[in-house]
């Protein structure tokens, strides 16, 4: 459902990779690897649409991605290093101003019943700037949970968590697998997802 061809990435006057192709089918995952500076997080931009490549395209359900702007992003979901929450908001707030964004419509219950499950009962109500950073990732992660596109990019989604968060997310990542879904990640953390996927080593493609 979502595939690459010939793509490079430029970033000023160096090309950190080129010649980039992959297919990726529903119910499977893609791990994106390389160094510092290799391109990840520059490579899951591109495959959102947050930036242009120098040569290539993404297509989603075999359509160029640029030209269906709309309908692809109404079926993805991008988390980035940064995790996009308002500080003055409590985690409650913040997850149902997301979904009312992506238009989503998600009721209390269901708010309450994904921060519960990312181990925040209790601090529902709470304004995320008093939460540490591992409690804000949770936060995010509740996010995932109340998530129904079926393509997930995430951006090192497991740093700042603890093992019990560590090991909750890769249920919640096992889980969205499982049900059909997408997922295009990188992580310095050694992750085994229950589903068919594979890592792409941008090492392999670097100009």
């Amino acid at each position: 459902m979502l595939s690459a061809h010939q793509l490079s990435c430029q970033r000023g006057t160096k090309r950190l990779f080129q010649g980039l192709s992959f297919s990726l089918p529903s119910g499977h995952w893609i791990q994106v690897k390389g160094p510092n500076g290799a391109g990840k997080t520059s490579l899951l931009r591109i495959l959102c649409g947050l930036s242009n490549p120098a040569q290539g395209e993404v297509l989603w359900q075999g359509q160029n991605t640029q030209s269906t702007r709309s309908a692809f992003n109404a079926e993805l979901h991008y988390q980035g290093h940064g995790l996009a929450l308002k500080e003055e908001l409590s985690a409650t707030e913040n997850l149902q101003s997301g979904a009312a964004l992506r238009g989503l419509s998600v009721s209390p219950q269901a708010v309450q019943a994904a921060l519960s499950k990312v181990g925040l009962k209790g601090r529902s109500q709470l304004p995320v700037k008093v939460l540490s950073q591992g409690q804000k990732r949770r936060v995010a992660l509740a996010g995932l949970v109340l998530s129904s596109a079926p393509l997930w990019i995430l951006d090192e989604p497991f740093a700042a968590l603890d093992v019990a968060a560590q090991s909750s997310l890769q249920g919640i990542l096992d889980q969205h697998l499982a049900q059909g879904g997408l997922l295009v990640f990188t992580s310095h953390q050694a992750i085994e997802l229950q589903a068919p996927g594979e890592d792409l080593d941008l090492g392999v493609f670097a100009a």
